[in-house]
């Protein structure tokens, strides 16, 4: 491949750092980099160098293929108990009037709406309220699958599980057994933010501490099951407090090999109590991703979430460690576009997600919430790939 070679000039050069060289033959070797290799890689490298390290990484695991799947949003409620600082979606209790706060049975009508649609997971997150529980949420993800048995839930974070635990006074394994038993096939990485209690604290001060959120992973892991993880970055974190919150998860991944995706959210700053934070540059974004992928080797996939950083970025993240660009959405998700994202109506088709990837000569393949290939589109030619003329390259690194 053309990036083996372009690790090889790293190699080989006399003009390279040797700290960098250093990581460059941990990287052609298959060896773990260490915390202060990551620190190096954020304060003292180009972003062509990490872009370098990274691509080779994301090729020697998937080669050029890019996968996404075919999902919707279920979002219960923006109305929450909590007020994290950096959070333009939720509204406080006292006034709920701006938000909404949807029933079992209006959920489930959402539910019934893609029942002729080829979607293969929903994704369920939102605020936390009492009356969202413990029984309404088995009640829910049973109700779920007796109507659409093969929909796969990927379901709650553990900001949410935390409260509804407690408030059932159940531990964290016999919770998320009853989840298991009502139909809950996987957790997604969301309420991570930063683990460090020192950032924590500000931003989210009140829900679950990140050895809370580590846990009821683990609990869930040990069952079995897959969850991703995430990592809120560019707001008041330091890069000592990314590399402890990536040292975190690659410890407990260590453990239980049941993470399989990891997702770097980019802050966005409308219209929440952290506006005077400027946001993170495009450069920051890609090298923050690259990073994420040479640090987190037991990782299987790194994701760019392109409602979120838009389809131009997510583009360009495919050439820095990137192998997933999650999903269709069909506009279901407000998280990120009521805090001014990129996409301020996040859906794709899937003739259009396709071609978001194969424009930049990666390879599309449709997968499920596990990876299990649905569809290669490599030879599927849409009629608008007959009017496009060849493909945009992906950016020298």
């Amino acid at each position: 491949m053309q990036n083996n070679a372009k690790l090889s000039q790293l190699l080989l050069s006399d003009d390279i750092n040797p700290h960098l060289k250093d990581i460059a033959q941990k990287v052609s070797t298959d060896k773990r980099i260490s915390n202060e290799d990551a620190l190096f890689l954020f304060n003292e490298t180009e972003l062509s160098d990490v872009g370098v390290l990274a691509n080779y990484i994301r090729e020697k695991k998937h080669g050029d293929n890019t996968y996404f799947n075919r999902n919707f949003h279920l979002e219960p409620t923006n109305v929450c108990l909590y007020t994290c600082t950096f959070c333009s979606y939720s509204r406080l209790i006292k006034k709920r009037s701006e938000g909404w706060e949807y029933t079992h049975d209006d959920m489930m009508n959402i539910i019934k709406k893609y029942d002729d649609e080829p979607v293969t997971e929903v994704h369920i997150v939102g605020g936390v309220l009492p009356q969202y529980d413990l029984k309404f949420y088995a009640n829910l993800f049973s109700a779920i699958k007796a109507h659409r048995p093969e929909l796969h839930i990927k379901a709650l974070t553990p900001v949410e599980y935390h409260y509804i635990f407690k408030k059932a006074k159940v531990s964290y394994a016999e919770g998320m057994k009853i989840m298991l038993d009502a139909g809950l096939d996987s957790m997604p990485g969301g309420g991570a933010e930063i683990f460090h209690p020192e950032i924590r604290d500000q931003i989210a001060g009140g829900k679950c501490s990140g050895e809370e959120w580590l846990q009821i992973h683990e609990e869930w892991h040990k069952l079995g099951k897959r969850s991703n993880a995430t990592m809120l970055y560019g707001h008041i974190e330091s890069y000592d407090h990314r590399v402890d919150h990536l040292d975190k998860l690659r410890t407990l991944q260590d453990s239980t090999k049941g993470f399989q995706t990891f997702i770097p959210l980019k802050f966005r700053n409308k219209g929440n109590e952290m506006s005077h934070v400027p946001e993170t540059t495009v450069i920051e974004d890609l090298k923050n991703y690259a990073i994420s992928r040479i640090y987190l080797d037991n990782f299987d996939h790194i994701k760019a979430y392109w409602p979120m950083i838009g389809r131009e970025t997510a583009q360009l993240s495919l050439a820095f460690g990137v192998d997933d660009l999650d999903g269709t959405i069909d506009d279901t998700t407000k998280i990120y576009s009521m805090a001014g994202s990129e996409e301020q109506n996040p859906a794709l088709s899937t003739e259009q997600l396709v071609n978001v990837i194969k424009r930049v000569g990666r390879k599309a393949i449709e997968r499920d919430t596990l990876y299990n290939v649905v569809q290669d589109y490599t030879d599927v030619v849409f009629e608008s790939d007959k009017q496009y003329k060849g493909y945009v390259q992906l950016p020298v690194v």
